[in-house]
């Protein structure tokens, strides 16, 4: 494979499986270039490719705005979406596995999609985020609907301590009657970051329970921070 495939085949997959079972979190590595993060980041203020805006501050969401994407979907965006299926695909199932429930994901993601829609979920979920100075989002879950996929990625399209500071992906993890568990990274120019979209398996004393996880971003001190979020169901 080649192009955003191949780089997305080549991360380390098994560092990422265990970053994931460990914290529902984990940095997998590389997957753009400057200009594909250029060519991204410009997108943002072209209105025809999204169907919604979101103005945090007047959901109380936090601050800063996002802009979910209109099908059909930018040729970049798409390739990306497809090109991580396979690989959190076995992760999502094994979860399940652990967790005794139902995984109602079929190899191909075109074929996923179309289970979604024709559950009434019909609108693209993949998004930009635009995050200036003083901005942040709270933490929340995008689950949309009742078909969900439990993984999903963010993407970097600036450079963290030049571009922008603070601004760090947070996660909060609700353990088995035990105190929260928070983490945070920073995700590089062009790096993907998996992390759960609604919970994870735990060890306990029955085999494994489910740990609910929220994420959010902490406050922009400074610059302009801006990433594309990959969703893998749509919503209703």
């Amino acid at each position: 494979m080649t192009g955003v495939a191949g780089r997305v085949a080549a991360l380390d997959w098994e560092a990422a499986e265990a970053g994931l079972d460990d914290a529902g979190c984990v940095v997998a590595g590389t997957v753009l270039g400057d200009g594909e993060r250029a060519g991204l980041a410009a997108l943002y203020d072209d209105d025809a490719r999204f169907r919604a805006t979101i103005n945090m501050a007047a959901h109380r969401f936090g601050e800063g705005e996002y802009r979910y994407f209109g099908y059909p979907l930018p040729g970049l965006v798409a390739e990306l979406r497809e090109a991580f299926w396979p690989h959190l695909l076995p992760v999502a199932r094994r979860w399940a596995e652990r967790l005794g429930r139902p995984s109602p994901w079929p190899d191909e993601l075109a074929d996923w999609l179309e289970r979604c829609h024709r559950a009434g979920q019909h609108r693209p979920t993949p998004l930009m985020l635009r995050y200036g100075a003083g901005d942040w989002n709270a933490l929340h879950r995008d689950l949309y609907g009742d078909l969900v996929f439990p993984l999903q990625v963010v993407i970097g399209l600036d450079r963290p301590g030049r571009d922008y500071t603070g601004g760090e992906f947070v996660t909060v993890e609700q353990r088995p009657r035990a105190q929260s568990r928070a983490t945070s990274l920073s995700i590089g120019a062009g790096e993907a970051l998996v992390f759960t979209t609604r919970d994870r398996p735990v060890r306990s004393a029955r085999g494994a329970s489910a740990a609910p996880m929220r994420h959010g971003v902490s406050v922009v001190r400074s610059g302009r921070r801006r990433t594309l979020g990959l969703v893998f169901h749509d919503a209703a």
